[in-house]
């Protein structure tokens, strides 16, 4: 996973975890508030109903000679105010204000109240008790009101938040995914690296910029030393190896040389010719894992392909093996080196020889397979057993087949596999022992 999709799945969790804890605690807290609001109102009105009483007296509100009570109530029967009179004062303050939950009768219906009880100053000749109530289905309705309110609010808030981090974690990573992109996905060779630097006011980003640029300038050098010390190891090698081929050839013209004599230089010739090969095909993959080759040439599959089967007929013949070719369509590199190509059906196909039976049979198709092309070489010999496959393509290694081993020195399949990945093929192989090989080449 990405880094900047880590910071915003981080980013996103967190603030999720915020909303999950915001839902615990909010009820509470909003219940708190929404009863402190409630009794802040209830102490209002007491305070109205206080400053009428002082102005125009208690007998606008209540009949004193037939002891009458004082009620109120709006038209929903939520909130209710009452002036009742009492004996005498209570005992304690009598200014003291009482809040309470009650139940109260309400057109022969009982309503949950929140109310607010006071007992007024001696009115004389009597004494008055206040009640201003509010229906606790009120309250609740508030409660609700601000639960919700406060609820939206955090959610909004957090993906507000999420959306910021986002874009913010988008912007402060940008330097990261040119980095990745210029400098480390985007570069299959030294020579091919930009050492422009990355615009960014990040120490670490920088920082790793410079590094990368450093490292590169090192593995530059050495991939040139290495150039270099290929090409130096190969003209030192050959050279004597001709020198010494040279001479054996005007020893073997020799009237007076014995034939036992004879023998062990044609031996000793062998010898060198396998050094001289194994030399000229660990340069050739030098060279193409250097990328030393072009690749300028519209390359026909089909056309190579009749190349390689003409150049190897004899050996077809030799061991009476049945080829069937057949590419529909054929398959175009639109740039790829001709060379090369040949080179890589040829390996295919010799080694399709090689561990084959006699009279078997090699297949050869080709067509369009998963959005791109695959060609597949198809061999009747006596397969590969399974724990050698994840090594099939080492330098240097040869497993034996349980048929005749022939000549080489294990390097055939790692020039196939090393000429493919140039042009941007991948080869892999499945096999079955007693069943033959297939070796799938696939162009993208």
């Amino acid at each position: 996973m990405r880094l900047e999709a880590k910071l915003a799945l981080f980013n996103a969790l967190s603030k999720l975890l915020l909303v999950l804890l915001g839902a615990v605690v909010i009820p509470p807290v909003v219940s708190r508030v929404a009863v402190a609001h409630t009794d802040q109102r209830l102490h209002e009105k007491m305070g109205e109903v206080l400053a009428l009483v002082k102005r125009d007296g208690i007998s606008a509100f209540v009949r004193e000679e037939h002891s009458e009570a004082y009620a109120d109530y709006n038209l929903l029967k939520q909130e209710y105010i009452t002036l009742t009179p009492v004996a005498s004062l209570p005992a304690g303050r009598p200014d003291a204000v009482r809040i309470f939950n009650e139940q109260r009768q309400v057109d022969n219906e009982i309503e949950d109240f929140r109310i607010l009880g006071y007992t007024l100053p001696s009115q004389n000749p009597r004494t008055y008790h206040l009640e201003i109530g509010s229906s606790l289905a009120t309250v609740e309705l508030l409660t609700d009101t601000l639960r919700h309110m406060a609820l939206w609010v955090l959610v909004i808030g957090a993906a507000l938040t999420i959306l910021t981090d986002a874009a913010f974690a988008h912007y402060l990573l940008r330097p990261l995914r040119q980095l990745i992109a210029n400098k480390l996905r985007g570069v299959h060779h030294p020579s091919a690296f930009p050492y422009a630097p990355i615009q960014t006011d990040t120490t670490d980003f920088r920082r790793l910029d410079e590094s990368l640029n450093e490292m590169m300038r090192k593995v530059q050098s050495a991939f040139e030393k290495e150039r270099e010390f290929m090409s130096n190891v190969s003209h030192e090698l050959l050279t004597p190896v001709s020198i010494l081929q040279s001479r054996f050839e005007n020893m073997l013209q020799d009237p007076e040389l014995g034939h036992a004599h004879s023998l062990k230089i044609v031996d000793s010739q062998k010898t060198l010719y396998r050094l001289r090969n194994t030399v000229k095909t660990l340069l050739l993959i030098a060279n193409i894992e250097n990328e030393q080759y072009l690749r300028e040439d519209k390359v026909s599959l089909q056309s190579v392909l009749a190349e390689v089967t003409n150049e190897l007929d004899d050996r077809l013949a030799q061991r009476d093996l049945a080829l069937r070719l057949e590419l529909r369509p054929d398959y175009v590199l639109p740039a790829a080196n001709h060379a090369l190509v040949f080179t890589l059906l040829f390996n295919l196909l010799s080694n399709a020889i090689k561990y084959n039976r006699e009279g078997g049979s090699i297949t050869v198709l080709g067509g369009p397979h998963g959005g791109g092309y695959r060609l597949s070489v198809a061999d009747s010999g006596p397969g590969i057993a399974a724990e050698n496959l994840p090594h099939l393509f080492d330098r240097f290694r040869r497993f034996n087949s349980g048929a005749a081993s022939p000549e080489g020195y294990g390097l055939g399949l790692p020039i196939a596999k090393t000429i493919a990945e140039f042009h941007g093929a991948h080869l892999s192989v499945s096999s079955e022992l007693g069943r033959g090989s297939t070796f799938f080449l696939d162009f993208t």
